[in-house]
Parts: C-alpha cells; sequence; structure tokens
C-alpha cells in the first residue's frame, strides 16, 4: 500500500517536534494510523475483531518504529541507511502479522494494493545491504 507515504506521514511530527506540545504530535500520529485502519478496513471488509487487531499491530509497531527513529535522531545519526533499515524491519513486521490476520481473500487484496510491491523493494534493499 502506500507505506512509505504513510510512513513519512507518521514521522512528519518528528521535524515539528519542537514547534508542538506532545498532545498535538500524538494526536496526529493516531490520527495517522486511525485513517490507515480505515482504508483497510474499506478496502478489505474487515471485521470487527481484524480491525481491533490491526489497531494493535500498528499501535503497536508505528511506535516502536518511530521511537527507534527518534532514538537515532538524538545520537545524530545522518546516514539515511540506517533510517532506511529500521523502516523495512517495522514494515516487514507488520506485513508478517497482517498475514495472521487477513484471510486469503483479504490477504490478495491487500498485495494488490501495493504491498506485494513495497515487500519486493524492502527484500530488494536487504539483498543488497546483504552484499
Amino acid at each position: 500500500m502506500k507505506f512509505f507515504g504513510i510512513t513519512l506521514m507518521l514521522l512528519l511530527p518528528l521535524g515539528l517536534w519542537a514547534q508542538q506540545s506532545p498532545q498535538d504530535e500524538e494526536k496526529q500520529f493516531r490520527q495517522a494510523i486511525d485513517t490507515q485502519i480505515e482504508e483497510y478496513t474499506n478496502l478489505l471488509d474487515l471485521e470487527y475483531w481484524q480491525v481491533f487487531y490491526l489497531d494493535s499491530i500498528m499501535t503497536h509497531d508505528y511506535t516502536a518504529m518511530r521511537d527507534e527513529i527518534q532514538d537515532l535522531s538524538k545520537a545524530r545519526v545522518s546516514n539515511s541507511d540506517v533510517y532506511q533499515r529500521v523502516q523495512d524491519k517495522w514494515m516487514e513486521q507488520m506485513y508478517q502479522s497482517f498475514s495472521k490476520v487477513f484471510n486469503e481473500e483479504q490477504w490478495d487484496k491487500y498485495l494488490k494494493a501495493g504491498a506485494q510491491r513495497d515487500k519486493r523493494l524492502r527484500d530488494k534493499r536487504e539483498a543488497k545491504r546483504q552484499q
């Protein structure tokens, strides 16, 4: 899906941190997750329990990714590959978790909506890092 764009949207508050209160940042973060869950719900016709799991997975994983990126930022890491690796790690974690929540039909729709392309790109970047 639009993981890269959504991830950027979730990370946008990092750049505005000094200008906003932590409550505004958290509100934007939560709103971005809710928007993505709503898109998945409409696209995949999710059951209520699947929405609950998606919300839990995304909240945990995006929070962990955001925290890890903030730690890198505080450590003044300037190598963009390190940030990309963190993003890839958490996006892969969500991908694997979603595969356990979606049924076959939903999984196929999810892959066709862009997740398959994103997975290929993550795998390609990982293979390049391994060389």
